[in-house]
């Protein structure tokens, strides 16, 4: 049994992740545990506030009583808005009070990307405009060009979490450039894991989503590999020799 512990700031698109731990069909439990997220709204101050290093410490010691092998903070925007070094040093203290190996969503998305060989990439954000241009620099930073952002500007998660196959879709199409190589999703309370197969026909490229590299990053940190179609082409390829 490999067991994943997520850190999940508040309730919003948390039940993405049954649903995948179901699409893995294997011996995978995805343990999650919810951190205090604050204020709910998407300015800089308050996404700061929300991965702050209190916030995430005080979630640690439930996933290593339940077992956990890896600790991932599913979060995407309260750990791009540190910037690259910044979120790393988020990523280093919490793998030092989990006493486990630890990463945060951005970091996933960059590490997917490069699973699948890709460098051009569009995003299709909920977030408002300035919080979507940091996600833009982050992957910057990560090594990945970015064809394009396309920001919906939702103000809260709350609102995020209410979008449907229809509206997931619509961010997806309208981010898409011809150039980009995959598209990313970055709101993890964004509902996506259902929508992967749809979203893929429909682009004929890549998608990833915010739930679906979480989960992913998790096995990657545990050393485990998992095919699972239904989870999109990250669940599928073979990795790339990193030259």
């Amino acid at each position: 049994m490999t067991a994943l512990g997520l850190l999940y700031p508040g309730h919003s698109a948390e039940d993405d992740y049954p649903r995948i731990e179901q699409l893995l069909g294997s011996d995978i439990r995805v343990d999650v545990v919810h951190t205090d997220p604050g204020e709910d709204a998407r300015g800089v101050d308050a996404l700061r506030a929300t991965g702050s290093a209190d916030r995430l410490a005080a979630g640690v010691a439930e996933l290593r009583l339940a077992g956990a092998d890896a600790v991932v903070w599913a979060c995407t925007s309260g750990s791009f808005v540190h910037g690259w070094e910044g979120a790393q040093q988020q990523v280093r203290a919490l793998a030092q009070a989990a006493g486990l190996p630890a990463s945060a969503t951005p970091f996933a998305f960059v590490h997917a990307a490069r699973e699948l060989g890709v460098r051009r990439v569009a995003v299709g954000a909920t977030y408002p405009d300035d919080v979507a241009r940091l996600f833009a620099e982050f992957l910057r930073a990560g090594g990945l060009e970015v064809t394009g952002v396309r920001a919906s500007g939702t103000a809260t998660a709350a609102e995020a979490a209410t979008w449907g196959e229809a509206e997931v879709l619509a961010l997806a199409r309208t981010a898409d450039a011809g150039e980009a190589e995959a598209v990313l999703l970055p709101d993890t309370a964004l509902h996506t894991a259902a929508h992967l197969p749809l979203l893929e026909k429909t682009l004929a490229k890549p998608v990833l989503t915010a739930n679906q590299v979480t989960v992913w990053e998790g096995l990657r940190l545990a050393d485990r590999r998992v095919n699972a179609p239904a989870l999109g082409t990250l669940f599928t390829r073979e990795p790339v020799v990193q030259m």
